[in-house]
């Protein structure tokens, strides 16, 4: 038996966190991921090593922390995850809530969980250094078998379909427990262990022969590239996604705070770990590309070719260079467990974020949201397992992150500056708390964010339209590409055309 009720009478006890430091913990998990190790890295790689830590930090202060305190606040204030927080500052918006969530659980999820499928595979891959005397090849035509092209789908792998299986029942197992018996105790497990690992990443890397040549090049900026906007364009891009904005993540974790609490504080703490993280992790992949560059007897520049190939080409390659294969095995191990545990606690909040929404709009038990959820997913992101996968999560990456997160970006940055009001949301998280945000917060959110993403929304349509993206066909980036997150949007818009129900008989 069910019944329509209005949108602000409440639809269940909302879960709450159990403890403060569970709520950083969960938070921190999705930040931290899988670019925060290799994407981070390779942008500083690419742009002059220390020379983007400048305008990376500028990113963090101006876009990344302003917008992780409207989300924090926006979820605290609202109550709600992202479709209800947006519905509950006007109807009209509901649509671009489920946007922001649909568009993370199947348009990022469903690639992200193959890649950290891929990384669970080279953890036991490093047991016997699978990859031999060349990881390229082996990763390439080996493991991936990379066909054609994307129109060339081909067969799927199956050692990567039993890892992505492996992937996804670890993120239903951890959701299905709900909020504090599954999200928040996986997170206060997974990341001290994240820490420790890399910690000890670092100093193994740092005291390898010839790191000091990788750290004086992490280290040492170049300014003259200071002048060219890529390096600019790169910085504010990371900033913005590596902290899991546009997600809907971060309002739904905010939703479950208690009343009172620091949410500036807690911002602040989350955005600054999430890049000291990056910058840290930086030292063990830079300590390692110099001892690479030693042993090989070559430039720094001539080690990386590309982004993907720092994770799966250039650090095993480091890692067969080790004195002893017991060495490189334990090397190995730790490196790509480090990228599995970072992806499963953003993948864990990918998947929240969507359950949550789909929870406060219908009510459904949690247990079977997560259940359906899950293998909805599964059986969405097995294509991306297939031989022509690689370009697959590449076009859809670069999309969904490019266009569609920005997009929402911008609108949240409407909906919460104009419509809602930014001093409405600056005093509610005021009065929460202990400090009190300035009001410059206020100009910040309604000009200069909207600002920068318009920039970088401009910058990559005109590079699309001058150029292809990588070079793919027109068909391949439309059909993967637009009609990815054109599909998404349709879907949302019906979803949010919905009426919210309560059902009397149904349990948490």
């Amino acid at each position: 038996m069910s019944e329509t009720i209005p949108l602000s009478k409440p639809h269940q006890p909302r879960p709450q966190w159990k403890t403060r430091m569970g709520f950083i913990f969960a938070a921190l998990g999705s930040a931290v991921g899988l670019g925060n190790i290799w994407r981070f890295s390779y942008l500083c790689y690419k742009n002059g090593g220390g020379a983007f830590l400048i305008p990376y930090m500028i990113a963090l202060f101006v876009v990344g922390i302003p917008l992780m305190i409207l989300e924090m606040g926006l979820g605290h204030k609202m109550r709600g995850s992202a479709p209800m927080s947006f519905a509950k500052v006007n109807r009209s918006w509901e649509w671009c809530g489920w946007w922001a969530v649909s568009l993370a659980m199947y348009g990022i999820m469903l690639y992200y969980s193959v890649v950290i499928a891929w990384c669970l595979s080279y953890v036991f891959f490093s047991l016997n250094l699978a990859w031999g005397q060349d990881p390229n090849n082996f990763f390439f035509n080996e493991f991936l078998k990379v066909s054609s092209g994307p129109a060339a789908i081909g067969d799927l792998r199956t050692p990567i379909f039993m890892a992505l299986f492996g992937v996804w029942f670890i993120c239903w197992f951890i959701v299905f427990f709900g909020v504090q018996k599954g999200v928040e105790r996986a997170n206060k497990f997974f990341m001290p262990l994240l820490f420790l690992l890399t910690s000890v990443l670092i100093i193994w890397s740092v005291n390898l022969k010839g790191a000091d040549l990788g750290l004086s090049v992490y280290l040492r900026p170049n300014f003259e590239l200071l002048q060219k906007p890529e390096i600019w364009i790169d910085a504010f891009s990371q900033i913005f996604f590596t902290l899991s904005l546009a997600f809907g993540i971060m309002i739904t974790y905010a939703s479950y705070i208690p009343r009172k609490v620091d949410l500036i504080q807690d911002a602040l703490i989350v955005s600054l770990g999430n890049s000291l993280f990056s910058f840290l992790a930086g030292f063990a992949v830079f300590g390692t590309l110099g001892y690479m560059a030693t042993t090989l007897g070559k430039p720094i520049s001539e080690v990386v070719k590309e982004s993907i190939g720092l994770a799966f080409v250039a650090y095993p390659q480091a890692i067969s260079l080790m004195p002893t294969d017991m060495l490189a095995s334990i090397f190995g191990v730790l490196f790509f467990a480090a990228l599995v545990i970072a992806g499963l606690s953003s993948g864990i909040s990918l998947v929240e974020a969507f359950t949550a929404a789909v929870i406060d709009k219908f009510h459904y038990s949690r247990k079977m949201v997560v259940t359906a959820v899950c293998v909805t997913g599964f059986f969405g992101s097995i294509i991306f397992t297939a031989r022509s996968g690689l370009f697959w999560v590449d076009i859809v990456d670069h999309f969904v992150t490019h266009y569609g997160l920005v997009a929402i970006g911008l609108l949240e940055c409407f909906l919460v500056g104009w419509i809602l009001k930014a001093n409405k949301l600056r005093e509610h998280i005021n009065h929460a708390g202990d400090l009190n945000m300035w009001k410059i917060w206020d100009f910040v959110i309604r000009f200069v964010v909207p600002a920068v993403l318009m920039v970088l929304l401009v910058h990559d349509i005109i590079s699309e339209v001058t150029k292809p993206y990588e070079g793919y066909p027109g068909g391949a980036l439309f059909l993967l590409g637009y009609n990815w997150i054109g599909l998404v949007l349709i879907i949302s818009l019906f979803v949010a055309m919905r009426p919210w129900r309560k059902d009397l008989h149904s349990e948490d």
